[in-house]
């Protein structure tokens, strides 16, 4: 692929002409330029000065240090995660799940996040999105950030792309040995037996997810785990045909009441899809809250996470 604005007709072929072609004018806008990924004001990113006010308030509790200490104290969590259809083959087969990195926040950042996954044990890693910290302008600490975090991870790393996240982090992340789905799906063997990782792209923001596309390449009868951002389109994945979902976004509200009570969300969902495992008919899903901050490097009530996910058949 070629191009940090697409790749031309590869990336058409890849995610499907309209997707592509709604990516593309979406980066090129003025108002994205302008605003970033916001769906509105209403979006925190967007309101003059919400980093100083953050902070200021925090700080004015006494609560700064603790909620930049809360950021950095990353939780291994483990999860059985059931999947319809799994072959026998694949029970106990172990992915670990990252999302919402936003490696360039802060400088120690993807340290942070290798020393939290580089002793533990896993046959495959999905990351759900969200690889830089601002919605508009550079992307290159991100790379890097990437690139130093890469070293700890053990291949094979499937992802997609968040609504913070340019096309033009497409081709470095492959680079690296990261496999991007584009509204596509990567085969996975084990001992002659399959199961399929499918993903689609940002369904928050830029709307370009194509969950029929991301299918077409599974058998009826295949075992396989949706990658997504957002949770938001949990009714349309589970119309779709997929019995699994790992997504992020959320950020399970990063800074919480006492009891991890979120005040808001940036995905229309229902709350008992803001974090954690759900349930939607035939669909299991788990949402993480994330290994990485947004807006400011603080949590509170919230701590970040990496998961294990450990499969077995439903």
């Amino acid at each position: 692929m070629s191009g940090g604005r697409g790749g031309g007709n590869r990336l058409d072929e890849r995610m499907g002409s309209a997707a592509a072609t709604r990516r593309r004018e979406i980066e090129s806008g003025d108002r994205h330029r302008r605003f970033g990924h916001a769906q509105s004001w209403r979006a925190i990113e967007n309101w003059p000065g919400s980093r100083q006010l953050i902070r200021l308030a925090l700080g004015l509790f006494g609560l700064h240090g603790r909620a930049r200490r809360n950021a950095r104290d990353i939780t291994v969590r483990e999860h059985a995660l059931r999947v319809a259809g799994l072959p026998p083959q694949f029970a106990g087969y172990t992915i670990l799940h990252l999302s919402d990195l936003h490696l360039d926040i802060a400088p120690d950042v993807p340290e942070v996040i290798a020393a939290a996954v580089r002793a533990h044990r896993y046959d495959a890693c999905v990351m759900t999105g969200d690889y830089r910290a601002e919605t508009w302008g550079p992307h290159e600490q991100a790379v890097s950030g990437l690139q130093a975090l890469m070293q700890s991870l053990r291949p094979p790393v499937f992802g997609v792309l968040g609504n913070h996240d340019p096309l033009a982090l497409l081709e470095p992340m492959e680079a690296l040995g990261v496999r991007v789905l584009m509204n596509e799906s990567a085969r996975v063997e084990r001992d002659g037996a399959a199961l399929y990782i499918a993903g689609v792209d940002d369904p928050h923001y830029f709307k370009t997810d194509d969950l029929a596309r991301a299918r077409s390449a599974i058998p009826d009868d295949g075992a396989a785990i949706l990658l997504a951002h957002s949770p938001e389109i949990y009714a349309r994945a589970a119309a779709a045909g997929f019995g699994t979902m790992l997504c992020g976004h959320t950020h399970g509200g990063q800074l919480c009441l006492p009891g991890g009570f979120a005040l808001r969300s940036n995905a229309p969902c229902p709350r008992r899809l803001w974090a954690g495992p759900w349930e939607h008919g035939d669909l299991a899903g788990y949402t993480s809250v994330g290994c990485g901050t947004c807006v400011v490097d603080l949590r509170l009530n919230c701590g970040p996470e990496v998961t294990l996910h450990r499969l077995y058949p439903r």
